[in-house]
Order: C-alpha cells, then structure tokens, then sequence
C-alpha cells in the first residue's frame, strides 16, 4: 500500500445501532474499491471485519476492526465499530482516532438507541458526522419518516444530499443531488446516468435547499446565492465541505448495503466533504520536560507524536499495538519511547491491518494510522513519541463499568492462568476492571454489561486456557451491636495434668456510630491483669469479631473495655488471654442486641423524561429511597436515590429494559445501615444451613 499525503487521507468511523448494517456495508465498500473480490456476509461469517471466531460464532461484532481502502488517489480508513452497548467502549477508542463518522440507521422512522449514543458522543467531541440510510431495499422502509424525526431531533442541519430512485422492494438507485447525477445497479457494476424526466423537479426543489445550506458556510457563497447566482457543483461541494467540518451542515445519504445499491455516492461523499487529518484542529498534548502544553500538529517532519488507541493481546499473535501518528513519521526498526511508562519500546514490523491481514510497510506518517506487533510495555490509551521530545496525549475519558459479576476458577491450573489473563485483557479493554475483594475473598470482574462480561469469560477460555465459573455476588453485609452491656466475663480454664491454661477477664461492650470500626481499651486497676496479657485479650476480639456474631459477617462499630479479670502465675499465657477476649466477646455480642448491616449506594440515573415515572417506581422497589429529581435539559432528567447494594446487583441490565437502552447510571458506596428483621432472619438462617452443611 503506497504512502499518501495527509491530504489524501480519511480517518472516518461506521457508528450505530447494532445490526444497523455497518460491517455489510464495510464489506461491500471493500469490494467496490478492490480491496477483496467476493463479498462474504455476516450469516455466512466470512466478512473481513468480524473475524474473531467469537464474532462468528455470535453473527455481531465485537472490536473495532480496521478496514483501509484506496480510492480515487486516496486512502481511506475505515473503523467498523460494533454498536451494542456493552462494547461502547470500542466507540469511545474509535472516535480518539476518527476525523469523521458515518452514522448508520436503518430506513425506519425511530432512531435507535446505539445512533443516538454514538450522536452524543460525536457531538460532545465536535466530530463531523454524514448519515447513511441503509436497508431502503426492505419492506416497510421508511426514508421520509426517518429523515422528519433527524431533522425534529437533530434540527434543519441535517440535509439530504439525495433522493432515492424506487422505493422498498423497488429501491434500485440513488439520485446525487450535489452532482446532479443518478446512481444505478450494485457494487461493481453501478452507472452514473442522467437525473431521470420524473424526477428532475424533485432534484430542483433539493437542490434549492442545499444551495441555501451551502450559502450559509461561507461568505463569499452566500454573497453569490442572495444575489440570486446558482452555485455550481464545485461551490456546493466546497460548502458542504466547510459546512460538515463545523458542525453545521450534517448530510444524509441513502442506500443499500445489502444489495451494494447507492455506495458509489457514499465514497464519493467521504473523499469530497469529510476532513482530512490537515484539516482538523491540532491536539494538544503536555511537554514532559516542563509539564507545559504543546500543540501537536499533523507534519510528517515534526518530531513523532502517536496515540495507542487499541491493543489486542493473541497468545498466537502475540500483543498488535494499533496507533494514529499525530506528528512526525513512525518508522520500523527505530526504537520509539513511550512517554506514560518512560521506558523505550523496540520497534519490529510495522504494517497496515485489514481485518485481520497484514499488509507491510517501513513507515506510517502522520495523519495515518497503523500497528505494530510485540511492544512490551505499551498499553491502550499511551502516547508513543520521539525521546528527545516527549510528550503525553490526553488519555480516553472512558465509562466507567456498570455490571459486575464473581469469578473463580475451575482447577488450580486455572487459577494460575486467571490473574495474567486478566492483567492482559484489561490492558486490551480499559472498559474491563478486574479486582479482587478483600472483603469477601471474590474475583469480581466489571464491564459494559452481561454480552460484554460473557465475551471477557469466553476470550478468558478461549484465548489463555483460563476455564471460570461464574458465582453468586457476595454482599458485604456486616454486623454490629444495638445496645451496650456490662461487666461480661470470658474465662478461660484448663488442667490436664502439669502446666494448665488460665485467662479470664470482663469486658464492657458499646455501639459505636456508623463507619467508626472497633476501638479497644481497658480500666485494669490494682493489676488484675498484667498489662502484658492485654494485646492478646485484643487480639482474641479482633479474630472472633472477624467471624461475625450471628450469620458470620464482620462484626463493626463498637467499642470493648476490659475492666476486670484475674491470672495465674504459672497457668497463664497470651493464649489463653486471647480464648477468654474471644469468650467474652461472644457473650457479650449476644447480649447487645446484634443487627446485620447492609451496604448502602447512592444511585444516579440518567433517563429521557418519559421513563421517570417507571425508574422512580422501579427505585421505589428496590427499598429505595428517592432523594431528588433533577431535570438536566435536552428532555433529560437525573434521579437520585440510596439503595441498598443486593437489590442492585443486575440494575443495568433492569435499566436497559426499562429505559429501552437510553438510561445511564452510576453508582457509589454511601453508608452501612441496618436490614430490615424479615431479611436479617433470612440471612442468619442461610449461615445456619451452611454451617451444617460444612460440618457434615
């Protein structure tokens, strides 16, 4: 694959909703070009994009895959980025990179949620954006309705730049209203032909609407149209150009990618109005040396600047690094520094990646992108650059994870692969967190939701021979005392022949308020006990507190005096001062009222207003309790509440259904307070039949 100037380049992602047709769509665009000659499909699993056997196996992608073309003198590359929500993480390291986006909706009058998703991101990023239409072929396609809803969401800067020739079963082509021209037969073999006699007023009719969006994106078109000149093709395009680079024209296009009908338009589109690297506002990024900001320019001759935006770890492959040149030139056999670990990284083979085929280069220059295999230390959101010049880019603002589920392994050999492969996926997937709970002993791994954990458990398999079991979440219930005692006595007795065992002492017992922990102190007046037996006596509290007082939870928030005790000269030890601390805490905690407590989280919900009702009743369920609503503009509303962590346990997949996919949430740990009786009862029988399965 030749070099290309930065002006003959385009960065652009395919977004949307999942099963939009957006790896069809890169499939036949591949085709068109001459990358590949036969198209696979999705059904058949021999498309370029969607490789990994799990994608196969599952008929949807899963990564972002990389898909260059050359076309008419220019290169361009494509990222086919999955649309389900829980690999929204591929959409946020795709957009990092992109200089442009292709929405992909279906013909149909309601958007979905992945293009609405993908919409916002877009948006929050200032990314350029074109629409495709696509499956216009299908029964039933609605392009008049979908185009009314954009333009009611969206406003008067969505225009189309098209009309479609036949509709549903009858769609055949496509008339290109910025050139005048129409569009027929698939892939291949499509024509470019004069606008057809019916449709010619239509085409008119459009092309005084663009002339006006056009207009309004440079001064000198518009001085031309309010004098009453009809731009020309060329001022058309090169106001749609400018138009679509601010922001403020978003064209829309129409197609099928199925069938290979209307993509000749689509390419032309991309290489015509979307920007290249040249022209999209340089990156600023911080000078190591001096902490300061520095711009960060697409010159192939400035010193290099590259941004790691993904890396996929093979234990066949090995570790591929993907990354975009910002600046300067990335060069094979040249070793590179990484500026976030400050360690150097030698560099192997570069290449250029279709899918999953490598095509070979000695050199990736800035605006384009490229991969490199086996760099040791360099990880997904990591700044690569010359030694001399170090510099870091901002980091991914990824989500952060909303679904947690509890692993462990199957076998020993297992559990040595487990905590690798999980250090390596995570370096592959920000969007996963891996931890282990100290409190509960629990392997939890956290993600997008339950398709993206499930494919993290597969590739665990599949990929490392790391074999888990997926396990009830454990809730780090606590315990506590609800009144104070006084004067309880441990004593701790034993004679059996010679030296015997003696400790014994009284303890006073308090609560303590919420999140104290557990204090200790004593009052040992005339020397009852030595003071060398107290941190035993401690030590022994600590321990069976430990183990819980009723249903073998930690026990919490309270405090223990030893106030009294007595000893013996020769039977008497740190051990059995620890056994009789242990005795008289177990006495005295049951005594004292003991309460199970609950972990409590604050919960912040994001919906469109017409689904508040149903999330507060919903919250309302879960022993919530709601503490405001607060209206965040753009039909939005923000619900906060507290509720308690078990009846959040699989929340995000309850306000996917709920929400039909558009609610966000996030959670955090507020306080520990206490279960109600039904529950706590519940609770202590549950330890009670373990207990007795244990000890059968």
């Amino acid at each position: 694959m030749k070099q290309y100037a930065l002006e003959h380049i385009r960065n652009v992602a395919f977004a949307g909703h999942g099963g939009s047709g957006k790896t069809t769509l890169a499939e036949h665009l591949l085709y068109l070009t001459g990358a590949i000659d036969r198209v696979g499909t999705v059904e058949a699993g021999n498309t370029v994009s969607d490789f990994d056997p799990e994608e196969v196996r599952r008929k949807i992608s899963l990564n972002t895959t990389l898909l260059p073309m050359e076309w008419a003198n220019h290169k361009i590359n494509l990222l086919d980025v999955p649309g389900y929500p829980d690999f929204i993480g591929e959409l946020y390291s795709a957009l990092q990179v992109a200089d442009a986006v292709v929405l992909v909706a279906p013909a149909q009058a309601e958007l979905e949620v992945g293009f609405e998703n993908a919409w916002e991101l877009c948006e929050e990023r200032k990314l350029p954006r074109i629409i495709f239409v696509n499956k216009m072929e299908r029964d039933g396609a609605d392009y008049a309705g979908l185009l009314q809803t954009l333009r009611k969401t969206y406003g008067n800067r969505v225009v189309p730049l098209q009309i479609p020739i036949g509709t549903e079963t009858a769609f055949r082509g496509v008339v290109d209203v910025l050139h005048q021209k129409a569009y027929l037969g698939k892939d291949r073999d499509l024509t470019a032909s004069e606008v057809p006699a019916e449709l010619q007023q239509e085409v008119q009719q459009a092309r005084e609407m663009l002339m006006e969006a056009a207009a309004e994106t440079d001064d000198a078109l518009l001085e031309e149209y309010l004098e009453g000149v009809p731009l020309s093709d060329e001022e058309l395009v090169h106001g749609f150009h400018e138009g679509l680079r601010t922001g403020q024209i978003v064209p829309v296009l129409c197609g099928s990618a199925v069938q290979g009908v209307g993509l000749l338009p689509l390419l032309q589109a991309i290489i015509e109005l979307a920007p290249s690297p040249a022209e999209v506002p340089p990156v600023v990024a911080e000078d190591q040396r001096n902490g300061e900001p520095v711009e960060i320019k697409p010159d192939p001759n400035a010193p290099l600047t590259a941004f790691v935006f993904k890396t996929t770890a093979d234990p066949f492959v090995g570790k591929l690094t993907y990354f975009r040149v910002c600046s300067g030139a990335f060069k094979s056999d040249q070793p590179v520094y990484n500026a976030n670990k400050e360690r150097e990284e030698r560099v192997g083979q570069l290449f250029y990646l279709r899918g999953k085929t490598q095509i070979a280069t000695t050199e990736v220059r800035a605006g384009d992108i490229g991969v490199v295999a086996k760099l040791q230390e360099t990880s997904t959101g990591h700044t690569l650059c010359d030694k001399a010049n170090p510099r870091v880019l901002p980091p991914m603002n990824l989500p952060d994870p909303i679904y947690t589920v509890a692993i462990s392994a199957k076998s020993k050999a297992d559990e040595d692969r487990l905590g690798p492969a999980l250090a390596r996926l995570q370096e592959e997937d920000p969007t996963l967190h891996a931890r282990r709970d100290p409190e509960t002993g629990q392997t939890l791994i956290a993600g997008m939701g339950d398709l993206h954990l499930e494919v993290v458990i597969e590739k665990l398999k599949r990929k490392f021979n790391a074999e888990v079991v997926v396990e009830d979440l454990i809730i780090p219930y606590r315990e506590t005392i609800s009144r104070p005692v006084q004067r309880v006595e441990g004593k701790f007795k034993r004679q059996s022949g010679g030296r015997g065992q003696y400790g014994h002492c009284f303890i006073n017992m308090e609560p303590l308020p919420r999140g104290t922990g557990i204090e200790f102190g004593e009052q040992i007046v005339g020397g009852a006990i030595p003071k060398n037996y107290i941190p035993a006596i401690e030590k022994g509290i600590r321990e069976t507190a430990e183990k819980g007082i009723q249903a073998g939870f930690p026990a919490t928030d309270f405090r223990v005096i030893v106030v009294d005790g007595s000893y013996h000269d020769v039977d008497s030890s740190d051990q059995a001062f620890r056994i009789a601390g242990s005795l008289a805490f177990q006495a005295a905690s049951s005594q004292a009222a003991p309460v199970i407590l609950e972990p409590i989280v604050e919960v912040e919900v994001n919906v469109p207003e017409e689904f508040t009702g149903d999330i507060m009743g919903d919250l309302n369920g879960r022993r919530g309790r709601i503490a405001g609503i607060e209206s965040l503009g753009g039909g939005r509303q923000l619900v906060r509440a507290t509720v308690p962590m078990a009846e959040m346990v699989r929340y995000a997949l309850e306000l996917r259904s709920l929400s039909r996919g558009r609610g966000k949430f996030r959670t955090r740990f507020s306080h520990y307070e206490e279960v109600p009786h039904n529950i706590a009862q519940s609770l202590i029988e549950k330890a009670r039949r373990e207990k007795e399965a244990h000890e059968h």
